[in-house]
């Protein structure tokens, strides 16, 4: 039987230090069906002479240059539209695919079954300069990562480690892609996809995921951030999703946690609005 189609989507804005190494992990991937179409953010420094070189004896790589900065969400929906594969992997260019982790994610997804949508595991988290700083499983440890229906566990709590997932097209199909209305993709994906699919997770180191001091994830939690007026719109997703009181009561504490974060950082209209969506009935 022929191995599935696997389209890795790698996402550039300003990443020529990293871009090599990331691009470089989908070239030695066990696994050897693989599309991979690379979108670079209209970055301003080197990142698209670097990938032009990096590509130059692949023609099958898809290599899409934005003219202008259009954010992650539009840039990957657009790669979306010629993507080919059976399953997606969202790679960000400043990260790092371990050989067996396209093997390891379809080989999980194919054993659970059509109900499993989206496949996540372990990351080693890096520095700028690469040097391991820890293990995501340090501070989630395994045993308290949960499978299947997750839906209430996610809007609870974080435990989910986002560039190690892996997805069936399905769920893009489904969702109709990321919300280009958001400043971020990750909570409002999980919500949304854990509505209808299951997830497993695989207790493996499969990816290594920078930390950068300038990254979208470094800056959030600070006063004034768009992310969090984004993290407001998917809190009221979830409350049109909700079919239970668990749900609802899970939703209360996290719209409780957002109230609170934000009068901490002064962030006052936001904190009000996280009140108003807590107390509305």
């Amino acid at each position: 039987m022929s191995q599935p189609l696997v389209t890795v989507i790698c996402l550039c804005h300003n990443h020529e230090r990293f871009v090599r190494e990331a691009v470089e992990s989908v070239y030695r991937q066990s696994y050897s069906r693989v599309q991979l179409i690379i979108v670079d953010d209209c970055s301003q420094d080197q990142s698209v002479a670097l990938i032009k070189e990096l590509i130059r004896d692949r023609p099958e790589i898809v290599f899409i240059v934005n003219d202008k900065n259009i954010g992650n969400c539009k840039s990957f929906n657009l790669a979306l539209t010629v993507a080919q594969g059976e399953f997606i992997i969202d790679l960000a260019a400043d990260d790092i695919l371990l050989p067996e982790r396209i093997a390891t994610g379809v080989g999980t997804l194919q054993k659970a079954g059509i109900e499993y949508g989206v496949q996540f595991s372990d990351a080693e988290i890096v520095s700028e300069k690469g040097g391991r700083l820890y293990l995501h499983s340090d501070k989630y440890p395994h045993h308290t990562i949960p499978q299947g229906d997750i839906y209430r566990e996610l809007i609870d709590r974080f435990f989910i480690c986002s560039p190690t997932m892996m997805f069936r097209m399905e769920v893009m199909e489904h969702m109709n892609g990321y919300d280009e209305s958001l400043a971020f993709e990750d909570f409002d994906f999980w919500i949304r996809s854990s509505r209808k699919f299951k997830y497993c997770y695989v207790p493996q180191v499969l990816e290594k995921k920078r930390l950068v001091n300038s990254s979208m994830s470094q800056r959030q939690f600070t006063r004034g951030n768009h992310q969090r007026w984004s993290t407001l719109a998917v809190c009221k997703k979830i409350k049109a999703l909700n079919r239970n009181l668990e749900e609802d009561k899970a939703l209360q504490r996290r719209l409780r946690y957002e109230f609170l974060l934000s009068m901490r950082m002064m962030d006052v209209s936001l904190a009000m609005q996280f009140l108003k969506l807590w107390v509305r009935k």
